[in-house]
């Protein structure tokens, strides 16, 4: 087991939260919460944390007549259903696949075989260009 980092005597017993390093007491604590030591961890753990979040953008994005406005993209994240569906792991492994996918196209034919990944689709549509009545009168009939 690690000792203490800063008594380096006794076993650790704790980990700090700001920096998970290792100590034996609440003295021990209080005296390392305070120190560069803790606060360069911190600094490093923040900017880590920060450049998984933010993506780069390579270019600026142009508008086509696919293009969906940001105010109904966000929208998508206040969605109780689609909270719902990302939930779950084989949804998520879905994604994430056709996210690194070297042939996005290939995958996306490929996750539209799976009846999950068609029920997250529709729910996006249905966030993004909802059905006019008469679409969802049509599709019922159809169904």
């Amino acid at each position: 087991m690690e000792n203490c980092i800063n008594c380096e005597e006794n076993t650790r017993k704790y980990k700090c939260s700001k920096c998970s390093a290792p100590y034996c007491s609440v003295a021990c604590y209080k005296a390392h919460k305070d120190s560069p030591q803790c606060l360069a961890n911190d600094l490093v753990k923040e900017k880590e944390k920060s450049a998984f979040h933010e993506e780069p953008t390579l270019h600026v994005p142009f508008t086509t007549d696919d293009t969906v406005p940001m105010e109904k993209l966000q929208q998508l994240e206040n969605c109780p259903n689609l909270r719902n569906l990302l939930h779950n792991p084989h949804l998520r492994s879905l994604l994430q696949q056709i996210d690194v996918a070297i042939n996005a196209q290939t995958a996306m034919m490929a996750a539209m075989q799976e009846p999950l990944f068609l029920e997250f689709a529709n729910a996006c549509l249905q966030v993004v260009e909802p059905m006019s009545d008469a679409e969802r009168a049509e599709f019922e009939l159809c169904s």
